[in-house]
């Protein structure tokens, strides 16, 4: 999902959230991923292992999944939290639709980590959002954190109205925005070129812009 981070996939079972445009049901062809993404939420192999290849990565945790999902039990995030501290030597990046439990566990955190949270608009799209959080709650969430590096994900993004979109973002304090479109063939609903380049110009007026290598369709 990110170039400059490594994924680490600990956390096995189906997604509680159940976003329509979920990247892990795409995936669900091939025998491994549909039987580590199926089912109830459980700790696999990977939790034991060193989560990189090379001192000082950047580890993507539960890149396929949701480790602060409501129905995570406390006891899987903490054994995850710990490994995590087993090689602080890596900065940890974590990314939420419920980013209001990250609240519970900022003393278990390493003090370099990223957290996360995906607004893919300030609109509420049931169908499309399943079961997380309203975007505007994830927004209310993040304002709360404090002492750590906060990045906002826009992916994919959907269409949003500008200055609800701006001023939600804004409220969260993000470092950095990383902005993509759906490239899994959804059919979401989708900005305009005009209103996509109106947003980023307006985001880079307090934060730093990351495009990501799939907005560009929706940038021709």
């Amino acid at each position: 999902m990110y170039q400059w981070a490594k994924p680490w996939n600990p956390l096995g079972g189906e997604c509680p959230h159940k976003c329509s445009y979920c990247s892990t049901k795409t995936m669900m062809r091939f025998p491994e991923v549909r039987y580590k993404y199926s089912g109830d939420i459980r700790l696999f192999s990977a939790l034991h292992k060193n989560p990189g290849n090379k001192e000082g990565q950047i580890i993507f945790v539960c890149a396929q999944n949701d480790l602060f999902a409501k129905e995570v039990p406390d006891w899987m995030i903490k054994a995850i939290m710990l490994q995590c501290k087993k090689y602080g030597y890596h900065t940890y990046f974590f990314q939420t639709k419920n980013p209001a439990r990250y609240l519970k566990y900022l003393p278990d955190f390493l003090w370099d980590s990223i957290l996360c949270t995906t607004i893919e608009t300030n609109r509420w799209y049931p169908e499309i959002m399943g079961n997380a959080p309203h975007p505007e709650l994830r927004a209310a969430a993040m304002n709360r954190i404090t002492g750590f590096e906060k990045q906002i994900t826009i992916e994919p993004i959907i269409e949003f109205d500008l200055d609800e979109m701006v001023s939600m973002i804004k409220f969260c304090e993000p470092t950095k925005v990383n902005i993509g479109a759906d490239s899994k063939r959804n059919h979401l609903p989708e900005p305009s070129k005009d209103k996509l380049l109106a947003l980023i110009d307006a985001l880079k007026e307090f934060t730093v812009i990351e495009r990501k290598t799939n907005l560009e369709r929706l940038l021709k």
